[in-house]
């Protein structure tokens, strides 16, 4: 069973920094793509960044594209993402998730989900 546990989340000011991490346990030699996610309240989920594993290719929403950087730590089997800059509109709830394939920001196909870590980001 793979389980993804985030921290890292907290409160900052506009302009500052945070480092997420996504601790990762299970078949993780599996899997293929790791992404990043976020939930505002009353906002739908939405892709943040994303990463090959094995290759390392990275993508990124348009909005975090500059200050945002995700990275994965193979031997450690951590995921990673670096926030600097932010805004209050990267106010959300943040989670990492796994997929068998390749990278995309549909939240139906991944296939497994942490429970989160809260971001606030206040002005």
């Amino acid at each position: 069973q793979v389980q993804l546990v985030e921290s890292g989340g907290g409160s900052v000011e506009t302009g500052g920094s945070l480092r997420l991490s996504c601790a990762v346990s299970g078949y993780t030699n599996r899997y293929y793509c790791m992404a990043w996610f976020r939930q505002a309240p009353g906002k739908e989920r939405e892709g943040v960044a994303s990463i090959y594993t094995t290759v390392g290719g990275t993508y990124y929403a348009d909005s975090v594209k500059g200050r945002f950087t995700i990275s994965h730590d193979n031997a450690k089997n951590t995921l990673y993402l670096q926030m600097n800059s932010l805004k209050p509109e990267d106010t959300a709830m943040y989670y990492c998730a796994t997929k068998l394939d390749y990278c995309s920001f549909e939240t139906y196909a991944y296939n497994y989900w942490g429970q989160g870590t809260q971001v606030t980001v206040s002005s």
